[in-house]
């Protein structure tokens, strides 16, 4: 197996690798304030894309109750909240 194939096949533990040295060789640029400005990045962007990619990973079908289901918890509330008005 060449270098090239085996690069593919792990491309993955490849790419932690080479973050790892990056940051050991320049850790500037991920402390807080630097470039990346961490403090926007892991809180707002990093999470929003996490759970962007959770939600592509579900299926329709429980997609699709689960939105019936939070549809019908709103409605139900919504309409009990306006009995005593």
């Amino acid at each position: 197996m060449g270098l090239l194939e085996r690069m593919r096949k792990e491309w993955f533990m490849f790419g932690i690798v080479l973050a790892i040295a990056g940051a050991k060789l320049e850790p500037s640029v991920g402390m807080n304030g630097g470039p990346l400005k961490p403090e926007i990045t892991v809180t707002y962007i990093a999470v929003a894309i996490i759970f962007f990619n959770s939600g592509l990973s579900l299926k329709t079908e429980f997609a699709d109750s689960r939105l019936h289901a939070s549809t019908c918890v709103f409605c139900g509330d919504f309409n009990q909240g306006s009995w005593w008005q």
